[in-house]
């Protein structure tokens, strides 16, 4: 299964990382690989949760969170024809603060030649939001 997996340590605590991560309707202003984000539910994530992601040079996505563990870890998957793409995102303690791993894969009949097409890009997407996240969280909140 074609993917790919990031980590960035982050100098904040897991519990301030984590309300970053969640936060996806700030998503746009934080990470520049976000367009828009429209939550199509109310309140915080949970499985079955589902967000409209557009992001520049993709076509809008709708992922559904699939599992979570709240203040770790959530996984959430977008599909389209021939293609299911699943992303996580974890946060661990860390000596110096917090550890972000993003991770995501592809999968589908559709998936080997969707991969090729998307590496790179969604190698450089996946890069920006995990410094984009650490950035955020790093930054002192008044």
């Amino acid at each position: 299964m074609p993917g790919l997996q990031h980590a960035v340590t982050i100098a904040a605590p897991p519990e301030r990382v984590w309300a970053v991560v969640v936060d996806v309707e700030r998503w746009p202003e934080r990470i520049p690989t976000v367009d828009t984000v429209e939550r199509l539910d109310a309140g915080p994530l949970a499985v079955g949760s589902r967000t409209r992601l557009q992001q520049p040079r993709l076509s809008p996505a709708v992922w559904t969170v699939t599992e979570l563990s709240d203040g770790s870890s959530y996984t959430w998957e977008s599909s389209s024809p021939g293609v299911t793409v699943t992303a996580s995102h974890v946060v661990e303690p860390h000596p110096d603060g917090s550890r972000l791993t993003l991770a995501l894969t592809v999968s589908g009949p559709m998936s080997g030649i969707g991969w090729l097409m998307t590496r790179s890009l969604t190698r450089r997407y996946v890069e920006t939001e995990a410094a984009s996240i650490k950035r955020a969280a790093e930054t002192p909140t008044t």
